[in-house]
This record gives C-alpha cells, sequence and structure tokens, in this order.
C-alpha cells in the first residue's frame, strides 16, 4: 500500500461515535431531552391541573380505596372495625340466592332505560331541530324533568298510582284502559316497568339536548345536496345524519349508562315498600344492605362489584364504539 493509500484509508475510517468515544449516541441525547422536556412541561402544567387532580383523588379515588378497604373487613353495627375477613363478605354476596336475579334486573333496568330515552330523544330532537312558532319555549320546557327534583318526580307518579285515590289510575279507569283502580306500586314488576318510565322521562332533557347539539353541527349545505339528489327524509336522516350525530350519541349513552346503573332514588320510592327481592337491582340491594340489615362490610363488596361492572362495561364501550374518535 503506498502512502496515499494509506492516507485515502485514514480519512474514509469513520470516527467513533456514542458510546465508544466516551459520548452518548444523538438519538440517547434527544430522547433525554425530550424526556426533560415534558417533566418540564408537566411541572408548568401542575398549578393549573393540580386543583384538578385533588379533586379527582379526593371524591373519586380516595373513596374507592376506603370501599375495597371495607369489603375485606368485619364492620359491627356502630360502624366499629373488627378487623380483617380476607373474602368472607364476597362469598356471603355469591351465596346470596337472589343475587342471580338482582344481577339480571340490573342488566333489563339499565338496557330498557337508555335505549328507550335515546330512541325517544332522537325523535324529539328532530322535531325541536325544526322551526316553528314558540320553539324556544318547547325547549325550555324539555329541561323542567331535568330541573326538578328527581324525587319530587318520582313521589307525583308514585301517588298518582296509589290506588282509588291515585290520579293516575282514575285517568287510567276513565279510559277505560283498566276496569277498577290497581295497585301498581304494591306489585314488583308493575312497580319496575313504571320505574322504567319514569327513569326515561327524567332523562330525556340531558339525552335530547345533546343529541340537539349533535344536529347543530350537520352541514345544512349537505343536506341540501341530498334533496336536490333525490334523497328522501329517510334515507337522508339514515345515511347523512346519523352518522354526524355518532359523537354526540355516543356520548349521551355512556353518560346514561353510568347514571342509570348508579340511579337509586327512583325505585328506592316506586319499589321500597316492595317485599323480598324482586324488584331489586344491584343499588337497591346495597342501600338495603346499609340501611335494613346494618351489613356495611357485605354493601362495600356489592359495591366493589358494581364498581368493577361499570368499568368493564366502560372500557368495552369505549374500545368498541370509540366515542372520541374523529369521523
Amino acid at each position: 500500500m503506498t502512502p496515499d493509500d494509506m492516507t485515502q484509508s485514514i480519512h474514509e475510517t469513520p470516527v467513533p461515535t456514542g458510546a465508544a468515544n466516551g459520548r452518548p449516541r444523538a438519538g440517547v441525547v434527544r430522547a433525554r431531552a425530550a424526556a426533560g422536556t415534558r417533566l418540564t412541561d408537566l411541572f408548568s402544567a401542575l398549578p393549573w391541573i393540580g386543583p384538578a387532580l385533588i379533586l379527582i383523588f379526593g371524591v373519586v379515588l380516595f373513596p374507592a380505596v376506603v370501599m375495597i378497604y371495607n369489603s375485606t373487613r368485619d364492620i359491627s353495627l356502630s360502624g366499629v372495625d373488627k378487623g380483617s375477613v380476607g373474602f368472607e363478605n364476597y362469598e356471603t354476596l355469591f351465596a346470596f340466592a337472589p343475587l342471580g336475579g338482582i344481577m339480571v334486573r340490573t342488566v333489563i333496568w339499565v338496557f330498557a332505560v337508555v335505549t328507550i330515552a335515546v330512541l325517544a330523544s332522537l325523535a324529539l330532537a328532530q322535531f325541536l331541530n325544526k322551526a316553528f312558532p314558540g320553539r324556544q319555549i318547547v325547549r325550555m320546557a324539555v329541561l323542567i324533568p331535568w330541573a326538578a327534583s328527581v324525587v319530587m318526580t318520582t313521589l307525583v307518579v308514585y301517588y298518582g298510582l296509589e290506588g282509588y285515590i291515585g290520579i293516575i289510575n282514575k285517568f287510567l279507569v276513565d279510559i277505560n284502559l283498566i276496569d277498577a283502580p290497581y295497585g301498581w306500586t304494591k306489585n314488583a314488576t308493575s312497580a319496575f316497568v313504571w320505574s322504567i318510565g319514569i327513569a326515561v322521562f327524567v332523562s330525556l332533557p340531558f339525552t335530547t339536548y345533546t343529541i340537539l347539539a349533535g344536529l347543530a353541527t350537520v352541514p345544512a349545505d349537505v343536506l341540501e345536496a341530498a334533496k336536490m339528489d333525490g334523497a328522501g327524509r329517510i334515507r337522508t336522516y339514515v345515511a347523512i345524519v346519523l352518522p354526524q350525530l355518532r359523537g354526540a350519541l355516543s356520548v349521551a349513552v355512556l353518560i346514561n349508562i353510568i347514571n342509570v346503573f348508579n340511579s337509586l332514588p327512583i325505585l328506592k320510592i316506586m319499589t321500597g315498600s316492595i317485599p323480598g327481592y324482586d324488584a331489586d337491582t344491584v343499588m337497591t340491594m346495597i342501600f338495603k344492605y346499609i340501611q335494613n340489615e346494618h351489613k356495611i362490610d357485605v354493601a362495600s363488596a356489592l359495591s366493589v362489584i358494581a364498581f368493577l361492572i361499570v368499568i368493564v362495561i366502560v372500557a368495552i364501550y369505549v374500545k368498541l364504539v370509540k366515542p372520541m374518535k374523529e369521523l
């Protein structure tokens, strides 16, 4: 090899970088810089998100931890913690014969209320989206069930269904729908069905206004183009409007599932005086464990099960529907 070749070979030999020459690689340096930037951004955002994090911990996480802890304890009638019992409270629950029926009834309760409320709200929102005299007044009237107390609304229906003195009973007799006054609130099945109707009624305002907000985002020119192309109202609604309502509908359904699952006042008032467990859902059963049987530990175990069921349902729903996904 000539001296010129040796000189060329030296110049062509790559200069070692990274760990070979004691300095970190460029990629590692960029990664560390990015991590430092993210950490700096996090600390900068803490004054803004700190109150929300404290609220989430105090209102959501801490009670959940206490609930899980109590589900493994032996708590007396006076609330004294007598020590750990492991999973005995859960074993007591699973040995409780009516639990299966209560779970099935909870599914029926949630599915029926959410489905009927969403379908009714779709029709109501479509009507309220049209221009007609007095539309603003009608829109405000729709808010009444939401603004009024759920307990008050339920009590009005409850006493209206009372045999012989209830105005609803009298109306049903007057229009010959029933032959004689009937004790709707004394029968588990009829009281449960009426509870579904009340829950749908109080769920309509939120669901309707959520869908109305979605309807406001449907481009008018697209609807006009569909009309000019000869598409009928039904086809336009199914092919254009409904897909545009995907985001609003998915959020409304998700929030309704959570609210209805955790609902207590309606069923407590409508079915609370009925003996046995033929009209109970998970929430009313938790209340009975606390109020009637004074079993806070078993009630906590059932609350944990209910909490896990809701988390699983929400996780599956979000995974399948992707409510935040853009069209």
